[in-house]
């Protein structure tokens, strides 16, 4: 019990400083290991939260493959600014395009896109190049932009556009796969700190300037959680053509329907086929990077952007530190079906509030705490079956000592009824003595090494002829013992069994005495006595010793018979009541030297009883 106790203290104390590691490395956001565990597991949430309708916000204005096989891809300034000025006089908020426009085109071509530009509020696309894949920042509480990953280099647009219009950086933070979970809300490069391309089209639609805070956006009245680096979460409305989504080539026709633009943001960009410019996402394998731009957009607006800031955070460090605690603490309470019932229905019911959580726009991480408690669970169910079987070695070593102490079937018995013998009971049985001839001296003459040597042969010899016969070994004193035929329960067989056993220690005990090197040219006999009656079973003893024995004159005759056959030269002596229960069919009767039935004197008792003298062929 003290084992065990020390096992669970150890268990919690390790999954308490696992789940407390893990958990200040995701606020500090340095989990990488875990991202494309919680990506699979975040993108299986949104496909059981399913596709929602995006509000009436933003609509995309595609250069599509329509667009492309009419005017040719990439569109020249000219007819790009066509497109603009086609989208401008239905009056929408803001266009935003979401093209590079970072190498000159025609003079012509790029004076009419300039000038179609400044007709409506529009941003324009920049974007940062990072060195590394993975983006490395530092940490200095001095410097709000201290976590802002810092560009190599920066694609800004020509002047000649950028006068006219805002800059908006449109890079993406990805994870594994390649599916965009956050868009930076500022980009650093160099000497320049820009604003996000969803960012400054949400500024100029609401015509407020952003303002930061640790953790936070306010967009006038709007307040905005963000992720550690200022970076917005991102989950999408559905698959590609969730946002209301219109071909270029229609607004070059005219075609566009006035109310899809009017009063909103148009973002405008390319989903040609091959464009390259597509992210895997839950609901589509190539979703078009104007259409991720246009739903951060909207997140922005509606500020309907999911909850992934420093107090969701903390509450999932607090989850990964509890929860393996509560695991354990159950799987130590009670290991069986309700215990694992109950172990079962924290982990379902975990699971059920991290889904309602991202159904409603909280985004847990259901990665840390299955990165938490796993492992620590895994290794104190391995911990607990290893003590268990180490347990079970043990107390399979001690039932087959028990079983060697005591009769065949005894301990079955007294797990099957722990009461067994509590109280003396008094019921019919056969008993056999059996004890060594001359063995004092012998101790004397081959020490005390050779001694022990002889007694567990001795020992074993009669245990075996025990065990084969039905029999009980219920004692073993000095260089004798007693067997008792008739527990756990009397059989009618009994008396028969016991004549058996008792000619069979004879026929084994002879040629043992002659052949042990240890009792080589010493005189050393045996004698057997045989008797059945009534008797009284008990346990003697008391507290964590006991003994299962019989009592009473039945037990007594059976010792004092050794007495007659070693006086009349005899190797066994039997009462004519055992031969009687026993019946014509008895060992002693099939082989061997039988003699009697002979009245014999019992010491001890005023009246003697008939006898029965066995001895086998000689050798």
């Amino acid at each position: 019990m003290q084992g065990r106790r020390l096992l669970i203290t150890i268990a919690l104390l390790l999954a308490a400083l696992w789940g407390g590691l893990l958990g200040y490395m995701h606020l500090s956001g340095s989990m990488s290991f875990l991202d494309r565990l919680e990506a699979s597991l975040t993108d299986l949430r949104s496909t059981v939260v399913g596709a929602r309708v995006p509000p009436p916000i933003t609509s995309i204005v595609a250069i599509d493959d329509q667009t492309a096989a009419d005017n040719g891809y990439p569109l020249n300034r000219a007819t790009l600014a066509r497109v603009v000025s086609a989208v401008s006089a239905l009056k929408p908020k803001v266009i935003a395009l979401d093209l590079l426009l970072v190498d000159p085109g025609s003079d012509e071509g790029d004076a009419a896109l300039a000038l179609a530009l400044q007709q409506t509020p529009s941003v324009i696309a920049a974007a940062g190049v990072f060195p590394k894949e993975i983006q490395v920042v530092g940490i200095d509480a001095n410097d709000p932009l201290a976590a802002i990953p810092t560009a190599s280099k920066m694609l800004l647009p020509l002047g000649r556009f950028s006068d006219v219009a805002a800059i908006g950086v449109v890079n993406v933070a990805t994870d594994e796969s390649g599916t965009p979970r956050f868009i930076p809300l500022i980009s650093r490069g160099g000497e320049r700190v820009d604003a996000s391309f969803p960012l400054r089209v949400a500024s100029l639609a609401l015509g407020i300037n952003p303002a930061f805070s640790p953790g936070g956006l306010a967009l006038g009245d709007r307040h905005l959680p963000t992720d550690n680096g200022q970076r917005l979460p991102v989950t999408f409305y559905g698959p590609r053509g969730t946002i209301p989504t219109f071909s270029a080539a229609d607004a070059l026709a005219g075609k566009l329907p006035a109310k899809a633009i009017e009063d909103r943001i148009v973002v405008i960009g390319s989903t040609v086929t091959g464009g390259g410019d597509v992210f895997p996402t839950p609901f589509d394998p190539v979703l078009p990077g104007v259409e991720v731009m246009a739903t951060a957009a909207t997140h922005l607006i509606a500020g309907d952007s999911i909850v992934r800031d420093r107090n969701v955070r903390l509450l999932d460090s607090l989850i990964a530190l509890a929860l393996p605690l509560l695991l354990i603490s159950l799987l130590a309470w009670r290991r069986s079906a309700i215990g694992y019932a109950i172990i079962a229905s924290a982990a379902l019911a975990w699971a059920a509030l991290n889904v309602a959580a991202f159904a409603h726009g909280y985004w847990f991480s259901a990665a840390l705490p299955i990165a938490a408690a796993l492992p620590p669970v895994l290794l104190f169910g391995a911990a607990e079956i290893w003590i268990d079987r180490r347990q079970a070695v043990h107390f399979a070593a001690q039932s087959d000592l028990l079983q060697r102490i005591e009769a065949p079937g005894m301990g079955e018995w007294l797990a099957r009824d722990p009461n067994f013998l509590a109280k003396p009971i008094r019921q019919d049985a056969a008993v056999i003595f059996i004890d060594l001839s001359g063995f004092t001296g012998l101790s004397e003459a081959i020490g005390a090494t050779n001694v022990r040597e002889v007694l567990s042969d001795f020992f074993e010899l009669v245990d075996e002829e025990a065990r084969s016969h039905g029999g009980a070994v219920t004692s073993f004193t000095g260089d004798g013992a007693m067997i008792l035929f008739g527990l756990p329960q009397p059989a009618d067989d009994d008396a028969t069994r016991a004549a058996a056993c008792a000619v069979s220690l004879c026929e084994r005990m002879r040629p043992w005495l002659i052949a042990h090197s240890a009792m080589s040219g010493q005189k050393i006999g045996f004698k057997v006595g045989a008797h059945c009656g009534p008797v009284v079973a008990s346990r003697l003893g008391s507290g964590n010793r006991q003994q299962i024995t019989a009592t009473g004159d039945t037990v007594n005759v059976a010792s004092r018979l050794m007495e007659v056959a070693a006086e009349r030269g005899f190797k066994l002596a039997l009462s004519a009541a055992l031969m009687a229960a026993a019946g014509p069919e008895s060992a002693p009767l099939r082989s061997g030297q039988l003699e009697g039935p002979a009245q014999a004197r019992i010491r001890g008792r005023n009246e003697g009883i008939d006898v029965w003298l066995w001895q086998g062929h000689p050798l």
